[in-house]
């Protein structure tokens, strides 16, 4: 019997515990496989019990350029920051995991486990905001993976970044379910007395057994409801963003989020509904099997029927919402809620206040 106990390369028959994916689905640019195999002679599965949890790893990363340029139309900022690759809040669902794809490693357990800390963030943030020429328009921190995921606390590189920000007076926007970002109050504080920053706080649900599932080492429900009074109090421009919105999963949820997020002091809200592309829809499917296998294929109709007959239609202007009866009913009831709640839009982020940072020198303020 050949006997595999590496458990990134077994067939997912269970779920990790504190991990969102359950096993290493292949990246699409791989060239090699690893799978276990029973030649009859006993269950290669037979002894996961004493199989090690994965564990997560850092590896530090010296980055060669930070600011990223984004023009497709349906996407509200032009420039973003990720200080990491990989989440260890192990979403599910997440839309950037085909990322780690390109680094030849696994979009499933790779991308919550393996993860990249980019060291030189804030240096090369400063270098880029000081060039000739540099036009402000707000940077989304942290938009691909959250830059306020575990290991910030540790690394705090997107404080660090904030940092930066604040010294040229750059507006800056976050989305985030991590609750790191309530030890960055003072610096977010002043960025938003001068116009300067506004922060999203996304929640999927409000049923903690549901969330341990869908994003096992985010923020619990009730934390991030209790991030958005925090950030209310400080004085800091915020919005709730219920994503992803999943038919027969979470789209129950919709109004009590949103009610809940009001409570707390929410300002504005958004939603985005489920994205399924490349190797994340063999993830999602993996999940829906593990967790709520009676309603996997109703799940996966609802999807499918938003999407054009397909798994995920990528196209600008329906990717984010879907299309069709469900994802229109959804768009109701969103805009019903949104409306009694009294919601409006945050104030627009200051860029006239701009101001290069200075680039350190052998001669230090001298000259």
């Amino acid at each position: 019997m050949e006997m595999s106990r590496d458990e990134d390369a077994r067939q997912a028959t269970a779920p990790i515990r504190g991990r969102g994916a359950a096993s290493r689905v292949a990246g699409r640019f791989e060239r090699r496989e690893l799978r276990g195999e029973d030649d009859g002679w006993g269950s290669v599965y037979a002894d996961l019990e004493g199989v090690p949890k994965p564990a997560t790893t850092v590896a530090e990363e010296r980055a060669r350029s930070i600011i990223s340029r984004n023009r497709s139309p349906d996407i509200a900022f032009s420039q973003s920051v990720n200080p990491y690759r990989g989440c260890e809040h192990g979403c599910v669902y997440c839309f950037a995991r085909p990322s780690h794809a390109y680094l030849d490693l696994s979009p499933g357990l790779d991308f919550e486990t393996r993860l990249f800390a980019k060291t030189n963030a804030a240096d090369l943030l400063r270098t880029e905001l000081a060039k000739p020429g540099y036009v402000p328009a707000p940077i989304a921190l942290g938009i691909n993976t959250d830059g306020w995921q575990p290991i910030e606390r540790e690394r705090g590189i997107s404080r660090a970044c904030l940092e930066v920000l604040l010294e040229a007076r750059h507006p800056v926007s976050i989305v985030t379910k991590g609750s790191a970002i309530t030890r960055d109050l003072d610096l977010l504080a002043a960025l938003a007395r001068q116009g300067l920053a506004s922060v999203f706080v996304s929640v999927t649900s409000l049923d903690n057994a549901l969330s341990s599932k869908l994003e096992p080492r985010a923020a619990a429900p009730h934390t991030r409801l209790k991030m958005i009074a925090a950030l209310r109090e400080a004085g800091v421009p915020v919005g709730v963003l219920v994503a992803p919105v999943i038919p027969m999963v979470t789209d129950a949820d919709l109004e009590r989020i949103l009610e809940a997020a009001r409570d707390a002091g929410a300002q504005t809200a958004g939603y985005v509904m489920l994205r399924l592309p490349y190797e994340l829809k063999d993830i999602w499917r993996e999940w829906l099997q593990l967790h709520v296998p009676a309603r996997a294929a109703h799940v996966m109709s609802l999807v499918r029927q938003m999407r054009g007959g397909k798994d995920y239609d990528s196209r600008f202007g329906t990717r984010q919402r879907g299309e069709g009866p469900f994802a229109d009913l959804v768009a109701m009831r969103f805009a019903k809620t949104r409306k009694r709640l009294g919601f409006e839009g945050l104030p627009a982020l200051r860029t006239d206040m701009f101001l290069p940072p200075r680039i350190p020198t052998p001669q230090g303020e001298l000259f």
